[in-house]
């Protein structure tokens, strides 16, 4: 599918002419909704010449955070919010938009496939992270012990896998070897290693980076494909959303309304994700 690489420390500014006079829009946040936001800037502001738009990640955490602490107009999120949040900011009204869906996706290294793991039950991956399978070998795969791929406890990826996996968004993952952040650095980790399992977006996996089926209690197999997370067969799906303090109001609006759009919904599409419209 694809490798969407970025320097996490460098914000990504989009400016299309004279930085005098510019409205400015910052979203920060999900690295899984940063590829939208990032393409969907670029392209508004082709026709919006008097807007700058700065697009960082850092993760949920971080884009509930800055909108929050009314640092930012837009964060990027793949996860709830917490009550713990909502409490921490008592003066900002926290706005959902959702602007499309996806599913986290257990996946593990090429060579790790190819040697027949192709699919997992959650009972399975809930051992796994809880440290009581630790070689492939116990999965009828390679003699290999299984490098586990933890998540940054804020990242939106993590919350979603956890609390259908272990039953707490916030569970401890005592069988982990890793924690990593951006989906970015996860996906190198897993190019990198003959024996890792990790979390990622569906759109995240390529011939390199394998995503697993889900074994259901009743012996089905469920493919992590775009069509079974339209029909909500796959069991790990979330929307992926836009959040503001308040309705969105001016040149804010006008964005967002952009990415909710038809073309803007062919931006969601294009990076392998499902249209809010489907």
């Amino acid at each position: 599918m694809k490798k969407f690489l970025l320097a996490l420390s460098i914000p990504l500014i989009f400016s299309a002419c004279s930085k005098n006079n510019k409205q400015v829009i910052n979203a920060s946040g999900s690295t899984t909704v940063l590829p939208v936001i990032s393409t969907a800037a670029e392209q508004f502001m082709k026709t919006h010449s008097d807007v700058k738009i700065i697009v960082n990640a850092g993760g949920s955490g971080v884009g509930i955070n800055q909108v929050g602490a009314q640092q930012i107009e837009i964060g990027m999120i793949s996860r709830n919010i917490t009550e713990k949040e909502t409490s921490q900011y008592p003066k900002t009204k926290f706005t959902i938009t959702p602007i499309g869906r996806d599913a986290v996706v257990p996946v593990v290294s090429s060579e790790i496939y190819d040697a027949g793991i192709r699919s997992l039950s959650i009972n399975q991956l809930a051992k796994i992270y809880r440290g009581e399978i630790s070689n492939w070998k116990e999965l009828n795969g390679p003699d290999k012990e299984i490098l586990v791929i933890d998540k940054e406890a804020a990242r939106g990826t993590r919350h979603v896998f956890m609390e259908i996996v272990l039953g707490d968004k916030e569970a401890q993952a005592a069988g982990a070897d890793l924690v990593l952040g951006a989906n970015n650095e996860e996906q190198t980790a897993i190019v990198q290693s003959d024996a890792a399992l990790g979390i990622l977006s569906n759109a995240w996996m390529n011939k390199d980076v394998k995503g697993l089926a889900i074994i259901m209690e009743n012996g089905e197999v469920i493919e992590p494909t775009l069509e079974n997370i339209v029909n909500g067969k796959f069991p790990i799906i979330r929307d992926l959303d836009l959040v503001t303090n308040g309705e969105p109001t001016g040149i804010t609006k006008e964005f967002i309304d952009y990415i909710l759009s038809d073309e803007g919904q062919k931006i969601v599409i294009k990076n392998e994700y499902v249209s809010i419209a489907k």
